[in-house]
């Protein structure tokens, strides 16, 4: 339950973000969905920034707070009532002033709990509305994954009719949102029936090492070829898919948008290559974790080449009642790619190690641990040169302070690891 003073904040917030929003009335482009939303969100502020004045949400700023801090252009102030007055005073400057405000509002929207997008939805005039997959991430809260498709669909029927709705189209629960808007629709994905494909995909080599991945766009019967340095995981074309079709939308030049998009990267966390000791090479996706993107993240596992593969997991939160079967599932995805060793962290991850023994895995290969710095120490021991090592858990496991133990340039820490602010940094592992 919210605090007054909390729901306070929040009307005060909401009211100052209308009061800028009828000022300029820029172009808003909402982005939900259960995985791949921040991507998502950093791949169409790319496609478009070229040729746009663009803002998109910072840090965490996807919520009833981040928002319309988002729109303000301030950051939080947190539990200092001076920084708040200071937040005040930047919202009186644009709102007095007439400044050189965004064009387009690029707006990562959370939805945690039930009545989250009605809130969002009640205030933020989305125009363009994207949304990259459902799946069970926060099932904890919701019924089940037709319950989290209607609360994140509000978005989509809320789109008015000169607007735009951007759907991930190999997904069968994101295009039933649809049913209900009257705005122009946009697929992207790998189908055939998508408007923007990714065709042709591969894994792009040079000298030996893994330098990113290739792929052809198709679209309006053109083919574009498109490079991606930075990417690893072929699920996180989706996002650059997304960022293509705003670019497309907004008639950007599809070279400026695939010259903007080559170096594209994952926010820390997701997915990101980051060399490890011993000439190791460490997969880092420790942002968070849901059963749909763990097995997603396995099956980029499964393609790379490599002398050894190693993963390291920890536990996913807010399964609600499917906890123990998505964490086995998990497991069984482990040992079908033949995985040769396997680190479980966090006492939801046991009901993994169990599969993992029961289906007879090398029990000299099995490792398991209640928390990442037990877990970090060990796996140092374990590492040979050349090996490549997977690293994923939800937030709360701190899976990050892993990868820093293993990784080649610890002192860069604070560049490609999430969750690296002095907060976070001073804040220990506290067992879930």
């Amino acid at each position: 339950m919210k605090s007054k003073k909390l729901q306070l904040l929040e009307k005060v917030l909401r009211w100052m973000s209308v009061v800028i929003l009828k000022k300029y009335n820029p172009t808003i482009i909402g982005i939900t969905g259960s995985v791949g939303k921040t991507s998502a969100k950093e791949a169409v502020f790319l496609a478009l920034s070229s040729k746009y004045r663009v803002r998109k949400n910072e840090k965490n700023y996807n919520n009833e707070i981040g928002i319309p801090l988002t729109i303000i252009g301030a950051e939080s102030g947190e539990k200092s009532p001076i920084k708040w007055f200071l937040v005040f005073l930047k919202w009186l400057w644009v709102t007095l002033m007439t400044v050189e405000y965004p064009e387009i509002l690029v707006l990562e929207m959370g939805v945690g709990a039930p009545g989250d997008m009605k809130y969002l939805a009640g205030f933020i005039p989305v125009k363009i509305g994207i949304v990259t997959n459902i799946s069970s991430s926060h099932l904890e809260f919701f019924k089940d994954l037709d319950h989290i498709a209607k609360e994140k669909g509000i978005m989509i029927s809320a789109l008015p009719e000169d607007g735009c709705a951007i759907l991930n189209g190999d997904d069968e629960l994101v295009m039933k949102i649809n049913e209900n808007s009257k705005a122009k629709l946009i697929t992207y994905g790998f189908g055939e029936k998508n408007q923007i494909r990714a065709i042709n995909v591969s894994y792009n080599y040079q000298d030996g090492k893994l330098s990113g991945i290739i792929f052809k766009l198709a679209y309006e019967e053109k083919v574009v070829p498109i490079r991606l340095r930075n990417i690893l995981a072929k699920h996180q074309i989706y996002s650059v898919l997304a960022g293509i079709a705003a670019g497309n939308l907004f008639k950007v030049n599809i070279l400026d948008v695939a010259n903007s998009l080559e170096n594209f990267c994952s926010p820390p966390g997701r997915m990101n290559l980051i060399p490890g000791i011993k000439r190791s090479s460490v997969i880092d996706d420790t942002y968070n974790a849901s059963p749909t993107s763990t097995i997603a993240a396995l099956e980029v596992l499964d393609e790379l080449k490599a002398k050894r593969k190693i993963v390291v997991l920890g536990d996913m939160m807010e399964l609600g009642s499917d906890m123990e079967n998505g964490h086995r599932n998990v497991a069984r995805k482990v040992f079908e790619i033949k995985t040769d060793i396997f680190f479980g962290v966090g006492e939801r991850m046991e009901f993994a190690v169990k599969e993992l023994r029961k289906r007879e895995y090398s029990p000299e290969n099995i490792h398991y641990f209640e928390n990442p710095e037990l877990a970090g120490k060990k796996l140092q021991e374990v590492i040979r040169e050349e090996d490549l090592i997977l690293i994923k858990g939800s937030q709360g496991m701190r899976m990050e302070k892993i990868v820093e133990e293993i990784m080649a340039e610890p002192l860069k820490a604070k560049m490609y690891l999430c969750r690296q602010s002095k907060k976070w940094r001073k804040k220990p592992f506290i067992k879930p």
